[in-house]
């Protein structure tokens, strides 16, 4: 192949489908490497609550962006894009294919559309709402944005302070919704994207998350938690296995509802994960059991 026929294999789906099994055998198949586009799993610090790929998992198939940073690095899609396209570049000399595998629809995009290049911006503006989510939280930011811009707050991952900043930001420089300044911007790849997404029958998938979330407590979810304690502030940690286990040791509710809500936010992750990921009509659905059929869409796309 040339390198425009280069093709990123895009496998997406919600958490606890079965994306990192498929990924491992797909790669191993098609003789290539897994690249991540999971914010949760980029820092070393959160395994369990990750459900990061294992040692064995990983035998003979090496995987990118897994553990690669410390909880007190800042990381951004900025740097994410950056950083994936030069890898991209290097994998692509030596393979034909190379599997993404995506959990954050957002870095998926950063990956496959880039990052639309906004130039509005005011330094004055953005160190105030940084100064006000520093000494107020995060919740009077999205009830302004809820406020001002509902169409965007629809949208947004209401865990990422700094893309709800930075929307507050636009609204306040430009006095219009966000959501109406943004464009659907697609940036020039030198690879071809072939989208697959994973989904299971919805209650063998809730039941998979009841199940994964089980086996992290077994396995020292609280502990983990317990050595982030003083990292609960960072962005990276205002997340599904994490939130409910710090509140818990905030004292704001007990053990079983904390496990109650581990599960019913992680069913409710999975479920936006899914909205996220159908809104695009070129990906082609199967079910993680169909290895085959996904050869099969890999080796008839043009």
């Amino acid at each position: 192949m040339s390198n425009k026929e280069k093709v990123l294999i895009v496998v997406v789906g919600p958490t606890a489908v079965g994306k990192t099994d498929f990924c491992v055998q797909l790669a191993k198949k098609l003789a290539t490497e897994v690249v991540y586009a999971d914010s949760r799993q980029f820092f070393k610090e959160m395994q369990i609550g990750t459900a990061r790929p294992t040692v064995e998992e990983m035998l003979n198939v090496p995987h990118y962006f897994v553990g690669h940073l410390s909880i007190k690095d800042e990381y951004s899609f900025g740097h994410y894009e950056k950083d994936a396209l030069k890898l991209l570049d290097h994998l692509f000399l030596k393979h034909d294919f190379v599997i993404l595998s995506g959990g954050s629809g957002m870095y998926v995009d950063a990956v496959t559309k880039g990052i639309d290049p906004m130039p509005t911006s005011n330094d004055e503006i953005r160190a105030h709402l940084n100064q006000r989510h520093k000494d107020e939280g995060l919740a009077p930011l999205l009830k302004e944005l809820e406020i001002k811009d509902p169409e965007y707050y629809q949208k947004v991952d209401r865990a990422n302070y700094q893309r709800v900043i930075r929307a507050l930001e636009v609204i306040e420089i430009t006095g219009e919704k966000y959501s109406s300044q943004r464009k659907e911007y697609v940036a020039e790849r030198s690879f071809k994207i072939l989208k697959l997404g994973l989904d299971r029958d919805r209650q063998e998938l809730y039941d998979r998350i009841n199940l994964r979330m089980d086996l992290m407590l077994d396995n020292g979810l609280l502990k983990e938690v317990e050595s982030l304690l003083p990292y609960k502030d960072k962005n990276a940690l205002q997340t599904v296995g994490y939130k409910e286990i710090f509140d818990f040791w905030d004292g704001k509710h007990d053990w079983d509802t904390a496990v109650e809500l581990l599960k019913r936010n992680s069913r409710r992750y999975a479920k936006k994960q899914l909205s996220w990921f159908r809104r695009d009509a070129s990906t082609h659905w199967i079910n993680p059991s169909e290895l085959d059929k996904a050869l099969e869409i890999i080796k008839n796309f043009d």
